[in-house]
């Protein structure tokens, strides 16, 4: 009984650590977005974010609460894991990549800038709503929380924690909005990729795991076997940033050196 509790104490956890992160990185980048829209008018650019949030709670409504009650629970589970491995191994690529020094790492001060100029150029009414302030927070909010809505959906539903998902959430939105509120164009302190690589694993072990519960697999030590998951598949994305690092730091050295060897010559 009490490993039983113990399992389920860590699964509930993993997956509050899973939409957090997730919610976390997502909002910092909408919320890029909303600041930037605030420098037309603070008014308008609200009331958009405002109104996507209303939207996302109504689809994560609309759609977690029929899934989790009319679909069989191995379906539900096999589909769901399908949809977190797929998310988060597109997030670990990324993410390995800009450890890696392979592509270059999410600049939330040069989308701040570039959107400001954007919407600089973007003809203002001299009274009531701005129309381009509140479209680009609306579609900031609502296109960066969408993805955050199929990950409460899968993890709500599949571990029938819908609940506990969206509050999860919602803690992530309000607290990127009030630290977004003290520190504004500061977004750039924030350790995004981190939080995606983190998130990634999280999100790519939970898609394993998931797949194996709907197709009939017994996890050793049950919900505990996420801990293992988690542990191989954080060493496995280590592993893939330090070979890329080296890659790098070999080329650079290969490049340096035939670069002094045509000095030579030349000389």
């Amino acid at each position: 009984m009490l490993a039983t509790t113990s399992a389920s104490t860590t699964s509930i956890t993993a997956l509050v650590l899973a939409v957090f992160g997730a919610s976390t990185v997502e909002m910092v980048e909408a919320l890029t977005l909303v600041v930037a829209a605030g420098t037309r008018s603070w008014r308008s650019a609200l009331e958009g974010a405002a109104a996507a949030f209303v939207t996302l709670a109504v689809l994560t409504a609309a759609i977690g609460i029929p899934l989790s009650h009319y679909l069989p629970i191995d379906a539900l589970r096999v589909v769901v894991g399908a949809m977190l491995l797929l998310l988060g191994v597109s997030w670990l690529r990324k993410a390995v990549l800009r450890a890696g020094g392979r592509l270059a790492k999410h600049d939330e001060d040069a989308i701040y800038q570039r959107t400001v100029g954007d919407l600089k150029v973007s003809e203002r009414s001299a009274r009531g709503r701005d129309g381009a302030a509140f479209l680009v927070a609306f579609k900031g909010v609502l296109l960066e929380g969408f993805e955050v809505v199929l990950i409460v959906i899968s993890l709500g539903t599949s571990a029938h924690h819908l609940g506990v998902a969206a509050a999860s959430a919602a803690a992530a939105a309000l607290l990127v909005g009030g630290i977004g509120a003290v520190v504004a164009r500061q977004l750039s302190i924030v350790p995004e990729n981190a939080l995606k690589t983190v998130v990634g694993v999280m999100l790519t072990s939970f898609g394993i795991f998931w797949i194996g519960e709907g197709t009939g697999v017994k996890w050793p030590g049950a919900d505990l076997a996420l801990l293992g998951l988690i542990a191989v598949f954080a060493t496995m994305t280590a592993a893939m940033v330090m070979a890329l690092r080296r890659s790098s730091s070999e080329g650079d050295s290969l490049v340096r050196s035939s670069d002094a060897a045509t000095g030579d010559e030349a000389t």
